[in-house]
């Protein structure tokens, strides 16, 4: 009985050893992490200085109109009684230098003739600085 004492020419290893490879990766990972540049997390920005002499802006002025299911027509809260004095009103609005913001808001219910009569009257008149408020009412 012979016994065999080493390696024969046959078993070849095929395995690669990694343990080099890794510690060449390692010290290159270090030596990037230590010649990255600090970062710096604020943003440099132009500031406008604070200037005691000029006064905050003045919110805008707002008028509101309102129209009724039935097509009356509120101005402010206060009821206008007849189509030229909602045109006397609009005419008014139209001949200032700064208009105000006219916020028209319909009933849920109302007919369009109705708005559209009033949205006619003010673009008709000259008013530019209108809007139609309340739109979540009608959503459903």
């Amino acid at each position: 009985m012979a016994m065999s004492v080493g390696s024969s020419d046959d078993d070849m290893m095929v395995e690669m050893n990694t343990t080099p490879l890794i510690d060449v990766m390692l010290v290159l990972l270090i030596m990037f992490i230590i010649t990255i540049p600090v970062q710096t997390h604020a943003v440099k920005m132009n500031m406008p200085q604070n200037s005691q002499n000029v006064a905050p802006p003045k919110p805008p002025e707002i008028v509101r109109i309102d129209v009724d299911f039935d097509g009356t027509i509120g101005w402010n809260g206060e009821l206008v009684p007849t189509r030229a004095d909602l045109q006397a009103r609009l005419y008014r609005l139209a001949q200032l230098p700064d208009q105000p913001e006219v916020h028209l808001r319909p009933n849920k219910l109302v007919t369009y003739k109705h708005v559209a009569m009033v949205m006619a009257e003010a673009q008709r008149l000259g008013v530019t600085k209108i809007g139609i408020i309340g739109n979540e009412q009608f959503m459903d």
